[in-house]
């Protein structure tokens, strides 16, 4: 049987209002994807990011997206996608520029701080990789074009109780606690493993 990927997702956004026509043009060129829509297919992972806000509802909006006709490009936790990233970043062209829709890894140092260690330029992309690979793979979705944007359709918007809020924020928190015990031991490890090396260099 053949596997064929389903040409309707469900995606996700969490913020404080009803978003029925995003604007893709509202995110940063600079961002790890480009400029667009961001959005994830997980659900659990988008409602763990609401903030309360005095006088604002956390709200969940809810988009089926067909794919069909569309250029999608999918990354996974690799060079090409490091490359891509670090070339966003760095405001150089966006090299998937003829994409409508990209899915792929968020880069874990964009959801926890790692003082920019990932992107200074002391690091050798291996090294960057090899850290930016620590930690789960959550994925995201951005909307590029007019294109796809025409094809992302809202669903509904739900509002996260205050109770969840605080819920989620707990899961993020020990989260962020584990991430960063395993990005230092790692930091570590890389140290370590290079005054090794200038001690057994000839």
């Amino acid at each position: 049987m053949l596997n064929v990927p389903p040409q309707v997702i469900t995606l996700y956004h969490t913020g404080y209002q009803e978003i029925r026509e995003p604007d893709i043009r509202h995110g940063r060129k600079n961002a790890d994807f480009g400029q667009g829509f961001y959005l994830t297919p997980d659900r659990d992972f988008s409602e763990r990011w609401g903030k309360e806000r005095k006088g604002e509802a956390v709200c969940v909006n809810v988009y089926r997206l067909n794919v069909s006709g569309l250029r999608v490009r999918r990354l996974e936790r690799d060079a090409e996608w490091l490359g891509y990233i670090l070339g966003n970043r760095r405001g150089q062209p966006d090299v998937f520029a003829d994409a409508d829709v990209i899915i792929g890894p968020i880069a874990n140092d964009t959801l926890f701080d790692t003082l920019g260690i990932i992107s200074s330029g002391f690091l050798s992309e291996a090294e960057a990789l090899r850290l930016l690979s620590i930690g789960p793979a959550y994925t995201q979705a951005v909307i590029k074009t007019d294109k796809a944007a025409a094809q992302l359709v809202w669903q509904e918007t739900n509002a996260l109780s205050s109770e969840n809020v605080r819920r989620w924020g707990r899961v993020l928190a020990e989260e962020e606690k584990t991430y960063m015990e395993a990005f230092a031991a790692a930091c570590q490890a890389m140290e370590e493993e290079t005054e090794s090396a200038k001690t057994t260099s000839p």
